[in-house]
C-alpha cells in the first residue's frame, strides 16, 4: 500500500484534484482492508464508502506523510467496528461472553459494572472498554480513535466517573 507521497501532501494541502485522485488510488486498498477487518454481517462496501468520505474530511488532520498509510488502515477498521455494532444494535447488556463478565466472580456486580458501561457514551465507553477489558496502552487508544493521547486519558478518566457515579445509585 504505497501511495506518491506527493500526492498526499498536495491533498493534505487542500488540493481538491490531488484529494479525489488519492481517494481513487486508495479505493483497492480500503476494499482489500475492509474485507479482511469488517465481521460477518458487515458490508465491507458500506464500510470503504465510509471511510472514503472520512478520508476526504479529515485529510488536512494528517500529521505525516508516512503515516497515510496506518491511517486509512485505522479508519477502515474503526468503520467496521462501528458498522457491526450498528447492526447489532445496542443491547441493554453485552453478551455474556464479554470481556466485562470475565473479571469478578459476583454476578450481581457483574451485571451492575456491565450496565454502567453500556449506560456510557460511546465514546466513553469505547475507550473503557479498550482499556481496562482489551488492555490496550493509551498510543494504541489514540491510534485507534485517531485522537490525541491527551483526548484518550480524559475519555477514560470521564468515562471511570461516570461508572462509579452509575454504581453509587
Amino acid at each position: 500500500m504505497q501511495h506518491d507521497p506527493m500526492l498526499v501532501e498536495a491533498a493534505r494541502q487542500g488540493d481538491l484534484v490531488a484529494v479525489e485522485r488519492l481517494l481513487t488510488l486508495c479505493r483497492p486498498d480500503l476494499r482489500r482492508i475492509a474485507q479482511s477487518q469488517c465481521a460477518a454481517g458487515v458490508d465491507a462496501d458500506d464500510a470503504v464508502q465510509e471511510s472514503l468520505l472520512l478520508i476526504y474530511k479529515r485529510i488536512g488532520a494528517l500529521r505525516t506523510i508516512a503515516s497515510f498509510p496506518g491511517w486509512i488502515f485505522s479508519i477502515v477498521r474503526r468503520e467496521c467496528y462501528r458498522l457491526l455494532r450498528m447492526v447489532r444494535g445496542q443491547a441493554p447488556l453485552p453478551d455474556s461472553d464479554h470481556p466485562v463478565f470475565t473479571y469478578n466472580d459476583h454476578t450481581d456486580l457483574q451485571y451492575d459494572l456491565a450496565a454502567a458501561i453500556q449506560s456510557l457514551p460511546d465514546k466513553y465507553r469505547e475507550a473503557i472498554i479498550l482499556r481496562d477489558f482489551e488492555e490496550f496502552s493509551i498510543s494504541e487508544i489514540a491510534d485507534q480513535l485517531l485522537l490525541t493521547r491527551e483526548a484518550v486519558k480524559s475519555r477514560i478518566h470521564r468515562g471511570r466517573q461516570m461508572v462509579q457515579e452509575y454504581l453509587k445509585d
